[in-house]
């Protein structure tokens, strides 16, 4: 016997009655508030980190689950291009785009020709302009720059653009560097976050890597810098980790039902935290995700006990940063020679479905392991991140290596 139209009304009243109110907080540099868990579409698979479309139909029932459960902020940092373009696809099939805060990665400008190791500012203009273009968007939420990029140029054409009202928020992202690497975890992001004005920061933190608290995150709460938490499982290790180990029966003392929100309620109770990403493939995941920022969040007291309890946990290593697999046709488009600024070789080549890169001089040839469909990482904790114009062609690369990064120029 069906359902008829009072009782299904009837029951999404009790619903909406019964559903405790996902959490918001204050963007500090405006006061805007927003809700503290984000969705990423990177996680829905391969496809949304390959140059195919990912599955826009799977994004849309994320979406509206999202949106429905009080969700707004949509981060695609590390989807590459076409996991903006099926996000923002499927937002716009939906018609729910104007209710949505996105995020889109500012990449892609080589240095100009003949000219010092800097940005081109033309080019990050067209780059920016070929966003409005392909998105049909007049403006653009939060813009994301690399924290290793020519910090004046970049912010420079940014803050135009938001002064001319096409760019709302102006945000510099970092991937950490692994414990015991020779650089500092979080490289060039201090310096950014002392010297220049900006809105967002964003980096890796869990209750795993907690490596973010000793200096970025009180720095994010005195400059008033909203922090975004990346890859807030431990890029998954938490769960490898935690195995067959039941929730503790106190998680219930800050309303966690599931290690997901117990992981996430740990990353929100940090002041300076504004939002944490998560994703997921699974309508019920993006619900388990939600309920991390819904109810009561831990103390200081109960912040100790839960990092005492994941550092008791089994350790593990943690392996290449490679999240992400790509096919031998995407990695051929970086296959070749790049010079530097003095004029040395870079070269990459592929060997089976693994990119490998050669430095000048006596360093060896080592793999890199795909972060995202543009960005590398090696054993050395270098990232290798690759531009690409509007017409897919490789242009050039940045080579993150500290506070100094190096421009790579297509030979």
């Amino acid at each position: 016997m069906g359902v008829g139209p009072h009782a299904q009304l009837k029951k999404k009243v009790l619903h909406m009655i019964n559903r405790r109110e996902l959490l918001q907080r204050a963007i500090p540099s405006s006061g805007e508030m927003l809700p503290v868990i984000s969705f990423a579409p990177r996680s829905l698979g391969g496809a949304a980190m390959s140059s195919q479309p990912a599955d826009v139909a799977a994004i849309k029932a994320v979406l509206n689950t999202f949106l429905d459960n009080g969700g707004k902020f949509v981060d695609v940092m590390h989807g590459g291009p076409a996991g903006e373009q099926s996000a923002r696809a499927a937002a716009a099939e939906l018609g729910i785009q104007n209710k949505l805060f996105s995020t889109t990665p500012l990449t892609g400008a080589p240095p100009a020709p003949g000219g010092p190791p800097k940005a081109d500012p033309a080019a990050l203009r067209v780059a920016m302009e070929e966003k409005f273009t392909t998105f049909k968007l007049s403006k653009i939420e939060l813009v994301m720059v690399g924290s290793g990029a020519d910090m004046p140029t970049y912010l420079g054409v940014l803050r135009e653009l938001k002064k001319q009202g096409r760019v709302r928020y102006i945000g510099v992202h970092h991937l950490a560097f692994p414990p015991g690497a020779s650089m500092p975890a979080f490289g060039p992001l201090e310096s950014v976050m002392r010297n220049e004005q900006v809105d967002f920061v964003a980096t890796d933190y869990s209750v795993g890597d907690r490596r973010v608290e000793e200096t970025i995150l009180p720095l994010a709460l005195e400059r008033k810098i909203a922090f975004m938490s990346y890859f807030s499982f431990d890029r998954g290790r938490i769960f490898k980790r935690i195995g067959t180990t039941p929730l503790p029966a106190w998680a219930a003392e800050f309303d966690a039902k599931t290690w997901a929100q117990f992981c996430l309620k740990y990353v929100l109770s940090h002041p300076a935290v504004v939002v944490a990403r998560a994703g997921t493939t699974n309508t019920a995941h993006v619900l388990d995700n939600i309920g991390g920022g819904i109810g009561r969040l831990p103390n200081e007291a109960m912040r100790r006990r839960m990092a005492e309890l994941v550092d008791s946990l089994p350790a593990t290593p943690p392996g290449p940063l490679k999240a992400v697999e790509l096919s031998a046709a995407i990695l051929d488009r970086y296959v070749g020679e790049y010079t530097t600024p003095a004029g040395a070789i870079v070269t990459f080549r592929r060997e089976g479905t693994t990119l490998f890169v050669k430095l000048p001089g006596s360093n060896p040839e080592v793999p890199l392991g795909a972060r995202s469909e543009i960005r590398f990482g090696d054993p050395q904790a270098r990232v290798f991140e690759f531009h690409v114009d509007g017409q897919g062609k490789v242009t050039g690369a940045l080579m993150e290596q500290g506070a100094q990064p190096l421009k790579l120029l297509r030979k």
